[in-house]
């Protein structure tokens, strides 16, 4: 029997496809060591995303593939997730505390955008990130209620200048709506909320994030344009809905962040189906493949296709949404997968072309 390798080890794992990353894990670095004692292999990986949930049965599946290779007697994988920061305008400052900023964004209102960026962060957290919310809807500030903050908290005020963030669900979160009531309209031009904005997130003292996800106002207009040049953003998510008009406007948004070389992480499309409670029948209300079209079109992933239902709805408004509510439903399941998949797009572009360095040790 010929002595094991390290290339037979490398073409084994290079038959296993991360489905996060859409590479083997050879070919996107994440191999760090491979240690080849006789027949024992051990092989230790890193991952610089979120996928604390995915992570346990990656690494059985990698060590099930090498345990059936010629020559090896016992196999162990060990899966670490390193998470690094990345910013796309390399002239923007850095945010202290917070690694990686993600926008959620859409073209119009209405499209269940608050609700993706809810979902996301808890998503995120549930992965063992550490995660925030800003809510920089500033005309229409929603976060409050959908992670069940009471009406009337106010944020602590820290050496008189940094405002605490709120944390619930176990995320960080940050809103004007803090700031003001429920019964107030904030009643600014352009800039005065796009100045809002930028005193709102850069005086809040967020704890180490990981990811801080950005709940942005529709639309293309002031407060977008500023936040994309002057918060040093990873990358936007953005949500439609599946008829034309919703796509019109989510294209705008796509072409917006294009034009300020923010990268586009994906597309979610909300309210893609409808399934009747009663008969199970399934109609597309708001018509069928638009999101899909729209990815396409843009060369980006389709990271999800959520379904309209009374489920998230009431959830949400209940203030405990359903990725936290019913963990082990298919909707929450639809919620982990879009998390990892944006987690994954970040890491890929702070990657680049730069794979990690290997470290092998034979005997």
């Amino acid at each position: 029997m010929s002595a094991l390798t390290r290339e037979a080890v490398e073409n084994c794992l290079r038959q296993l496809t991360d489905p996060h990353l859409d590479q083997d894990p050879v070919s996107a670095g994440c191999v760090q060591a491979i240690d080849i004692q006789g027949g024992r292999v051990s092989v230790c990986l890193e991952l610089g995303y979120a996928c604390g949930l995915f992570k346990s049965g990656w690494a059985q599946m990698l060590q099930m593939a090498l345990e059936s290779l010629d020559g090896v007697e016992a196999a162990s994988v060990s899966v670490e997730v390193n998470i690094q920061a990345h910013k796309a305008q390399e002239q923007v400052p850095a945010l202290a505390g917070v690694k990686n900023i993600i926008a959620v964004a859409s073209g119009k209102g209405g499209v269940g955008k608050s609700t993706t960026a809810a979902g996301l962060a808890l998503a995120l957290a549930r992965e063992g990130a550490r995660v925030g919310v800003l809510d920089a809807d500033i005309y229409g500030p929603s976060q409050g209620m959908m992670f069940g903050i009471a009406e009337g908290t106010r944020p602590e005020v820290r050496e008189q200048k940094w405002f605490v963030p709120i944390e619930a669900h176990g995320v960080q979160v940050m809103s004007m709506a803090f700031l003001a009531t429920d019964d107030t309209p904030m009643v600014w031009r352009g800039p005065m909320a796009s100045g809002a904005l930028i005193q709102l997130i850069t005086q809040t003292a967020w704890d180490d994030l990981d990811y801080l996800v950005v709940d942005m106002p529709p639309g293309t207009g002031d407060i977008q344009l500023t936040l994309a040049q002057k918060v040093p953003v990873a990358g936007a998510v953005i949500v439609t809905t599946p008829q034309d008009l919703a796509l019109l406007d989510a294209i705008k948004g796509v072409e917006m962040f294009r034009k300020v070389n923010i990268p586009v992480l994906g597309v979610v499309e909300n309210m893609a189906v409808h399934i009747c409670s009663n008969c199970g029948h399934a109609e597309h209300l708001f018509g069928e493949g638009g999101g899909e079209k729209l990815a396409a079109r843009y060369g980006v992933e389709l990271l999800a296709s959520m379904p309209l239902s009374l489920a998230i709805r009431s959830q949400t408004d209940a203030g405990k949404p359903i990725v936290i509510s019913d963990t082990e439903s298919q909707l929450a399941m639809l919620y982990q997968q879009m998390a990892r998949s944006v987690g994954a797009r970040i890491a890929r572009f702070a990657q680049g072309a730069q794979a990690m360095p290997k470290i092998v040790i034979e005997e």
